[in-house]
């Protein structure tokens, strides 16, 4: 059996109302799958991982005491941001790269995924989210991704982007504190939505 952890809880104080995650915070595959058939050059790429995320969540939950947490998986292997249900779940094609160790997956190795490494992960934030309540405090969540700055060869200006649903009560305060700074182009809900 693997010593893999397929998430990461970093601790912090379960009364402070904040939760964060990170959904695709490592380019790590468990042992056994490799690279999924990728060389190691697409592995630094924004396809295996958000560039940055892990490294902005881990400081934002030590320096502010937030508890946290993050995938240990890359999201080639199975993507805990997409419904099990979702098409994207495992890629077979991300951003002009295929994925040959994705491209002849069956159901029941999908199933193996959901139970090895998207489901932990589900159940680490559960566990955060029981932990907020129980301290007393129903907790925003905050989902740190980062984008690249190119996409399908369109530009993407945003320094920094804010996405939300409905309730715009902590997302417009973010977006006008980062649109203060002066010198930062802000996405609200670009370059993707925030609409579930």
């Amino acid at each position: 059996m693997s010593d893999f952890l397929p998430v990461e809880t970093l601790a912090g104080d379960p009364g402070c109302g904040l939760i964060l995650l990170c959904d695709h915070a490592s380019n790590a595959f468990p042992p056994g799958y490799g690279t999924l058939g990728l060389p190691p050059e697409q592995l630094q790429r924004h396809i295996a991982y958000d560039i940055g995320a892990g490294a902005l969540t881990r400081a934002l939950s030590q320096r502010l005491r937030i508890p946290a947490a993050m995938t240990c998986f890359s999201r080639l292997l199975i993507d805990p941001n997409r419904g099990r249900d979702d098409p994207t779940l495992v890629m077979r094609l991300s951003d002009g790269a295929v994925v040959p160790g994705n491209r002849h997956i069956d159901a029941d190795e999908k199933a193996q995924r959901i139970v090895r490494y998207y489901d932990p992960y589900d159940a680490a934030i559960a566990g955060l989210i029981d932990a907020a309540v129980s301290a007393g405090r129903v907790p925003a969540l905050f989902s740190i991704h980062s984008f690249t700055p190119v996409w399908r060869g369109m530009p993407r200006p945003w320094h920094a982007a804010i996405l939300w649903d409905r309730d715009p009560r902590l997302a417009r305060p973010f977006i006008d504190m980062l649109e203060a700074e002066g010198d930062l182009v802000v996405g609200d809900n670009e370059p993707y939505t925030g609409a579930l």
